[in-house]
């Protein structure tokens, strides 16, 4: 029986700049939008239009937007992710009896994956849990961590055994911990006409080439109905934070706010089901900027279900999907 005092999480999320300002930001996405995974444009073509034109425009934009929801704590995604590893660590450690070790890391900014498996190989720790928390798999989420790790860890010695979750859209677990936050936010805030699934979207051409992405949010919308009860025309599936002009995935959340709004719907509730924390794409995107799109086209409200955050059944989610990879490193001596 091993023993789990040697045994580590990596709990990783995207990232997020450091602060709300023009040179943080445009450090963030110099990042962000320099991997190959996320932006697949030849080099040749898209380092120059990049550095010469995006991060000398874009960030003063997104740089106003995160102003709009900055805590005392730095970014939602950061404080909401802290929050997070904390409560998460705490679950592994009582069930087991040890210390688990919960180390966070961004893919990009801070704290980096560098610093966190840093953080951890202290521990002395022999084994590690990647667990992303990016619900649906993408490459260029999921594969582009785990790449970043692999040359973390390259050349180091005895570097620690490896498990690595690749995603859980449709985990039963996940999907009533979903479930439950949806019926909650209906008893309390009362239920709206439409309720909306918005996921993070992609560039078209990579499901094209072959990225799962979309599928799985397709079942992880059809799986959280199915629990609600939902019929057909009570929900719909749509995609935002659409960047450029070619086409990404579709229906837009835009559009979508735009037509049900046209179509006299008064009323409309919105889940981010690909989003494991709140940050700048749910609180100023959906409820701030989507908000406004949906009132001008003739929509009367539009309500935000929180995403499940430090929810106590996210948590303990989280904590049954680290046991689940990995059973014998969890067993008590």
């Amino acid at each position: 029986m091993q023993d789990a005092s040697r045994t580590g999480i990596l709990l990783v999320n995207l990232g997020t700049p450091n602060a709300p300002t023009f040179w943080s930001v445009r450090r963030y996405l110099a990042e962000f939008l320099g991997d190959p995974l996320v932006i697949d444009t030849p080099r040749a073509i898209w380092l120059p239009i990049l550095h010469g034109i995006i991060l000398n425009l874009r960030p003063w934009r997104t740089a106003a937007n995160y102003r709009k929801v900055w805590t005392d704590r730095g970014s939602p995604l950061l404080a909401n992710s802290q929050d997070q590893q904390a409560a998460l660590q705490a679950l592994l450690s009582g069930e087991s009896g040890k210390r688990i070790p919960v180390v966070l890391g961004m893919r990009y900014g801070k704290p980096s994956l560098y610093d966190a498996i840093t953080e951890l190989r202290k521990m002395q720790i022999e084994r590690l849990l990647v667990l992303p928390l990016y619900p649906q798999f993408s490459h260029t989420t999921a594969t582009t961590t785990f790449q970043r790790i692999d040359e973390i860890l390259h050349g180091q010695d005895s570097p620690p055994e490896l498990i690595r979750i690749a995603d859980y859209h449709d985990h039963p677990a996940y999907i009533s911990a979903l479930t439950a936050s949806v019926n909650e936010h209906w008893r309390t805030a009362g239920r709206s006409e439409h309720l909306l699934m918005s996921f993070h979207g992609l560039p078209k051409r990579y499901i094209t080439n072959g990225d799962p992405y979309e599928e799985q949010c397709e079942k992880t919308a059809a799986l959280l109905a199915g629990e609600l009860g939902l019929e057909a025309t009570d929900w719909s599936l749509c995609f935002q934070s659409r960047v450029g002009r070619e086409e990404w995935l579709t229906p837009y959340t835009f559009a979508t706010l735009q037509r049900l709004a046209r179509q006299s719907c008064l009323s409309v509730d919105v889940v981010c089901p690909g989003f494991s924390a709140d940050c700048l794409e749910t609180l100023e995107e959906i409820a701030i900027t989507n908000t406004k799109i949906y009132k001008k086209a003739g929509g009367r409200t539009l309500n935000y279900v929180p995403a499940l955050n430090v929810r106590p059944d996210h948590i303990r989610f989280l904590a049954q999907l680290v046991r689940e990879n990995a059973p014998d490193w969890f067993e008590r001596e």
